[in-house]
Order: structure tokens, then C-alpha cells, then sequence
């Protein structure tokens, strides 16, 4: 899984303004009411372990140069730092609707709330943003209804069906049909890279009892060590909500395997900084 293959993917686009790069998602152009990127490693001022696009202010990184890379995230995004609001991920389901009142909160302002692992709005302007190094970023639109989610979804979440709670959750708020939402798995570990130990593996064929289900996210390589498919897993969550598999894209994108251009936790052993999804509704 080579990052250079990905220049001419159908599921992410390659994205250049001078020295930054981030990502996109086709089946996310397509919706012109929103706005959207997936950061990666390059075209910002960090230095060292956090070179350069380090977008967390909480591993050692000088605040200075993470306030950088935000303005110069929010000009790709044709908004301001102030526009975004920002995640603050446990590893739990928690979630939290948002608007305009909470704009800045996690870069220009405190955060008045903890353990939310995913973020909701229908309010244009609002950048809703959560953070990565390994775990899946999961992204939904409401074409209907003007809303969207952004959501982090680790082994933990995966296994609580985290797109599941964001979906039952839009519905609740927004009256969301699953039927209208366009939604995408984003760049994160792959099985080949992600082993797991067996109580991560039970817990995983606890939840996923459908035949087949089983075979296709966990392979057994014995001494009880298992390789996970956390991709697969997110998509059979986003499925059974009732989302069409048309509207349902998986990338193909590894953090680990990419970690040059992408920062990962395994990968570093560590040693790193924060990747970060961002999701806005435009107005249009």
C-alpha cells in the first residue's frame, strides 16, 4: 500500500498549495454543500517527531507552531480557527451536538466539555474536527436534511458501533433517514498492520455474530494474536444502519504503512503528533 498509488485513487484525492498536502474524498466533493479534508504529515512548521502538520496541543508539540498549522489548515478550508470546533476523544461513544457558540473551542478557546469522542451540527460555518494516528475517521452528510457528523472511531468505538450511535443520534436530532446519508471510512491502520490480542479479538466476535462476519475482520495467526480489520468492521456498522453501500466509502489508505506522510501510533512507536478530519456545511 504504497502512497504514491493514491495520486489517481477513486478513494482519495491527493490535494497540493505550495508546501501542504491533505487529503479528500471523492464521494465527498460531490455533496457542494460541504467542505472537507484529512491533514497529512506535511506543510507545516512542527519540527522533529511532530514534523510538520501536527495538529494536537497536548503531546509536547510548541503551542506556537500548532496554532500555525491550524490557520494554515483553516485557509485550506476557506474558514477561520475560529470556525472550528474540536473533539475530545477517549476512545468512548460520547457525543455532542454543536454550533456556532462553540466555535474556536480546542485551538482559541477552552473546551467546556470532555470524553467526546464525535461532534454534530446542521449549522453552516461550524468546522466540526477530530484528531488521528491509527483510529478511524468516520464522516456522514445528510444530503436531505443539511446535517453532518465527524466522528473517531478506535477498536473501542469500533466495537461499541460508533457509526451506529452517530447515525441513531442523527436521526434523533436531525430526523436523519440512513437512506440519505453519504458516509466514508477515512485513512487509518490496516489488518496487515493492526495485530490485536485475543480479548480484542472476542470481543470483536461478540458483536459481529452474523455469519461470515467474523471470518472477514479477524484473521487468527496463532499464539493468540489476531490481525483486525478495523476498515471492514466500520463498514459493516455503517451498512446495518441502513446506509446504501453505494454511499458508503472505504479508502485504502494506511497510516501505518504510510508513516512518512501519515502519523502513526505503531508505526512511531509513539513518537508523534495528530492528524485531523475536518467537516463543515458551507451554506450553499
Amino acid at each position: 500500500m504504497n502512497w504514491y498509488r493514491h495520486e489517481n485513487s477513486r478513494q482519495v484525492r491527493v490535494n497540493r498549495e505550495g508546501e501542504l498536502v491533505w487529503l479528500t474524498f471523492p464521494i465527498l466533493e460531490e455533496q457542494k454543500q460541504v467542505n472537507h479534508l484529512f491533514t497529512t504529515r506535511m506543510g507545516g512548521v512542527s519540527e522533529g517527531i511532530y514534523s510538520t502538520m501536527n495538529l494536537s496541543y497536548t503531546r509536547g508539540d510548541r503551542k506556537e507552531a500548532v496554532d500555525e498549522n491550524y490557520r494554515r489548515i483553516a485557509a485550506a478550508l476557506h474558514c477561520s480557527v475560529g470556525d472550528i470546533v474540536c473533539s475530545d476523544q477517549t476512545h468512548t461513544t460520547n457525543l455532542r451536538v454543536v454550533g456556532r457558540e462553540d466555535g474556536g473551542k480546542g485551538t482559541i478557546r477552552e473546551k467546556d466539555y470532555t470524553d467526546v469522542d464525535g461532534l454534530l451540527t446542521d449549522e453552516p460555518g461550524v468546522y466540526l474536527a477530530t484528531f488521528y494516528a491509527d483510529c478511524v475517521p468516520l464522516y456522514f452528510v445528510d444530503t436531505k436534511r443539511k446535517a453532518i457528523a465527524l466522528a473517531h472511531s478506535g477498536w473501542r468505538g469500533t466495537v461499541n458501533r460508533m457509526g451506529q450511535c452517530v447515525v441513531e443520534k442523527m436521526r434523533e436530532v436531525y430526523g436523519t433517514d440512513p437512506a440519505d446519508l453519504v458516509a466514508v471510512v477515512g485513512p487509518s491502520i490496516c489488518q496487515d498492520c493492526y495485530e490485536v490480542s485475543e480479548d480484542v479479538a472476542e470481543a470483536f466476535s461478540a458483536v459481529f455474530r452474523k455469519p461470515g462476519q467474523e471470518q472477514e475482520i479477524l484473521y487468527a495467526k496463532g499464539g493468540g494474536k489476531y490481525q483486525l480489520d478495523l476498515w471492514r468492521a466500520n463498514e459493516i456498522v455503517l451498512t446495518e444502519t441502513g446506509i446504501p453501500g453505494e454511499q458508503i466509502q472505504v479508502t485504502d489508505l494506511c497510516t501505518c504503512h504510510n508513516g512518512a506522510y501519515l502519523f502513526s501510533h505503531r508505526a512511531s512507536h509513539g513518537q508523534r503528533g495528530n492528524l485531523g478530519a475536518f467537516l463543515g456545511l458551507n451554506g450553499n
